[in-house]
């Protein structure tokens, strides 16, 4: 083997060993908010879960290796004195891209009754000109065990890992 071969051969080599070592894309991970509550007006309980639930979140994709986390804090003024994130048309992108992040990621609790709850989460790719992905689990029991079961099945089961929910880098 010549020694162009040879530098060729050690360069593919080392071309796949970095893009396998790849990081993995920012994600700014919003606070999840309420929505559709129905008749019912939120309790002090559905809103005191939000916080903890998004860090389940955060947490759960932060392990999983398909995000690195970006803190939301520089924005999360902003983000309150805000319209709801899903119909803000897009602020949420203007969040994260302001963070440095590749992914917005928001999510929403809808509460159909105190039996039939739903957990949203809403992934954009902020690299690339793709629609935004949506991923949603059902859950019965408005209590702490139920949502937290859900998190971590909606992340280990519905999601996809980072190559499909964020492609290629534009």
């Amino acid at each position: 083997m010549n020694s162009h071969h040879l530098l060729s051969a050690a360069s593919a080599v080392f071309f796949v060993s970095t893009a396998a070592h790849a990081e993995p894309p920012k994600a700014a991970v919003f606070d999840f908010q309420l929505a559709n509550l129905g008749a019912q007006s939120p309790t002090d309980a559905d809103r005191a879960r939000l916080g903890p639930l998004t860090d389940l979140l955060r947490q759960q994709l932060q392990e999983s290796g398909r995000y690195q986390i970006v803190s939301t804090d520089a924005v999360k003024a902003e983000v309150e004195k805000g319209s709801d994130l899903r119909k803000c048309g897009g602020c949420a992108e203007d969040y994260a891209r302001k963070l440095k992040a590749d992914v917005a990621i928001t999510g929403e609790i809808q509460k159909v009754s105190n039996l039939i709850l739903n957990i949203n989460v809403y992934v954009k790719n902020l690299r690339a000109d793709t629609p935004e992905q949506a991923y949603s689990v059902d859950i019965r029991g408005n209590n702490d065990t139920s949502f937290d079961r859900g998190v971590k099945y909606l992340v280990k089961n519905n999601m996809p890992p980072t190559t499909e929910a964020v492609g290629p880098h534009r």
